[in-house]
């Protein structure tokens, strides 16, 4: 049979079938294509040609941010659980995320500020800065900031719930905190946490795990601070210094966000070692 006559047949000697036994479940419905795929709406009108890679880029980084919240919440639950092998391997595969994310700005950067002119102003008062999700990660990671849930407009009742039960709940700082606490660490002030971020530190035969899982602490602040950056300078090449979408403050914004660090302790254990 060849590859036109029917579902099944001989491809390169191999008989190959699809599915065609009657499953109710296929690839399609599985994934829930029909609905993804009609996620992509143009505004602009008539359609600019860019718009669909600028929507798909953003979806796809509110898809990656899902997922990071998904192992960034697990990673911490793991710490608080004393289960330290699992919270460090969770969080590398975070640290991969994070790296793809940076990567994705190079196609955004495929598109030109005359391109992004054709359909920009019908994004307001639409902006970035609205990402729910970001926020939450940026929350969960340990940059608890109760100003951005007043500030945010147009949040729905749902979106506010979570911004506030991520305000609440701990952090993936206050987690290691415990973990060193059940290791043996007076952890009341910034003082003793350096001493024993210093300890662990000198002793990463004794404290491997501790060690590890600081580093790869470390390390997500490191791409997260690489992703901003990044970002950064990608609006200003796309927009200068005009002002954001939604009258947000575009690239000075951004900017001001450079200097963020989630664990500070980590960066200055460096100064002393």
């Amino acid at each position: 049979m060849s590859a036109g006559d029917g579902v099944t047949g001989q491809w390169g000697g191999v008989d190959v079938h699809f599915g065609e036994e009657g499953g109710r479940l296929t690839y399609g419905s599985y994934l829930r294509l029909a609905e993804l795929l009609d996620q992509q709406r143009l505004e602009s009108e008539p359609p600019a040609h860019d718009e669909l890679l600028f929507i798909t880029i953003h979806q796809v980084y509110e898809l990656w941010f899902k997922q990071n919240l998904h192992e960034l919440t697990a990673s911490r639950d793991a710490m608080l659980a004393g289960e330290l092998w699992l919270a460090e391997h969770l969080l590398r595969r975070v640290h991969t995320i994070e790296r793809v994310l940076t990567q994705q700005v190079d196609i955004l950067e495929t598109m030109t500020p005359q391109d992004f002119g054709e359909f920009r102003h019908r994004l307001s008062p639409a902006s970035g800065f609205q990402s729910v999700q970001f926020r939450e990660i940026e929350f969960l990671s340990g940059a608890k900031d109760p100003s951005f849930v007043r500030r945010f407009r147009g949040l729905t009742d749902v979106e506010k719930d979570r911004l506030r039960r991520r305000l609440e709940e701990p952090t993936l700082w206050e987690a290691f905190l415990d973990v060193l606490r059940k290791g043996g660490f007076d952890t009341d002030s910034e003082d003793s946490i350096r001493g024993a971020l210093r300890t662990v530190a000198g002793d990463r035969s004794h404290y491997a795990a501790i060690w590890e899982l600081a580093e790869a602490l470390l390390q997500h602040d490191e791409l997260a601070a690489a992703w901003r950056a990044r970002h950064v300078v990608m609006v200003e090449r796309m927009i200068g210094t005009k002002p954001g979408t939604g009258g947000s403050s575009g690239a000075n914004y951004l900017r001001s966000r450079l200097d963020l660090r989630y664990y500070p302790l980590l960066w200055d254990l460096r100064s002393n070692l």
